[in-house]
């Protein structure tokens, strides 16, 4: 699949609700639909948009296709460093179980069924975001002591593990320490996911760097078979995991310009909204323009 036959595809209106699939559907996320194909799942992204852990009622049409086809291009190229949750044969997995929609299927993924892990990965190599909030009040992120006189969006000395608990839906994930990450999932995991994450950071650093962007910071998510055999799962390196600045626009100092939510988020910010249901709605050219940074990111990085 290359970017034009990807954005040719786009639907005008965005989609926000998955209906009238012969699927029981186990979960509904901020963004994702979660169903049960009997030997393995069926994620659906929709066009949803969340900010400040809350979903707005406006979606950005064509959004869940761009992460989808996001995630795929990141699961093939991070596959030797580790496995991932897809099942090897997508397209035949669309036909054996029925789905010939087009948009249904841009937008979805047949994977295995794991275990995820009870803690977000998340991976900073810029001091941006509540990373940046942290340290102004402690001169720490997540209890690591960071060199003094660093500016927002400074390049970290090397990038560094600053998990987070998983929240359940409607309340806010909370940053933990080393010690209490080991203490939910055991030392032993937590090692290798703190070690895996790093090394995932570098190389999506690396790769973003030679299509012209910078990855500032980014989540990851692992799961688990019975086995007790670790994979990357849900989304990878996609705009709404990740921060994504484009290279040439970038100046520490500031909060750099970038190609996921965050032009939402500062939008919703200059509104004063108390960052509690109901959202307010988006302007239309909000939603283009969100648009529009989705659909760059997806085009330095396959296009």
């Amino acid at each position: 699949m290359n970017f034009a036959d990807i954005q040719n595809s786009l639907p005008v209106h965005a989609v926000t609700t998955i209906d009238g699939l012969p699927y029981p559907r186990i979960a509904s996320g901020k963004v994702r639909e979660i169903f049960d194909l009997g030997d393995a799942l069926l994620l659906v992204a929709t066009d949803r948009l969340s900010a400040f852990d809350v979903i707005l009622p406006d979606g950005i049409p064509g959004k869940g296709a761009i992460l989808t086809q996001m995630s795929h291009w990141w699961f093939a190229q991070t596959a030797p460093l580790i496995p991932n949750h897809l099942l090897p044969d997508q397209a035949g997995e669309f036909a054996r179980r029925g789905i010939t929609d087009r948009d249904l299927q841009l937008r979805s993924m047949v994977v295995k069924k794991l275990k995820p892990l009870a803690i977000e990965c998340v991976a900073r190599g810029y001091l941006i975001g509540s990373g940046w909030s942290s340290y102004q009040k402690t001169g720490e992120v997540c209890g690591i002591k960071l060199p003094a006189g660093l500016r927002q969006a400074d390049k970290l000395p090397e990038p560094i593990f600053t998990p987070t608990t998983k929240a359940p839906k409607g309340q806010h994930d909370e940053p933990i320490n080393d010690a209490q990450g080991a203490a939910i999932i055991g030392p032993v995991l937590y090692e290798k996911v703190k070690a895996l994450s790093l090394d995932l950071y570098r190389f999506g650093h690396d790769r973003a760097k030679q299509a012209g962007m910078i990855l500032a910071d980014t989540k990851f998510e692992f799961g688990t078979d019975a086995a007790g055999n670790l994979f990357l799962i849900d989304e990878v390196l996609t705009p709404d995991s990740s921060r994504y600045w484009p290279a040439n626009e970038y100046r520490p100092d500031c909060s750099p310009p970038s190609y996921d939510k965050q032009f939402v988020r500062d939008h919703l910010l200059a509104l004063q909204w108390n960052q509690t249901p109901p959202a307010p709605r988006l302007p239309a050219d909000v939603i283009s323009r969100t648009r529009d940074k989705y659909l760059a990111a997806l085009k330095n990085l396959i296009g």
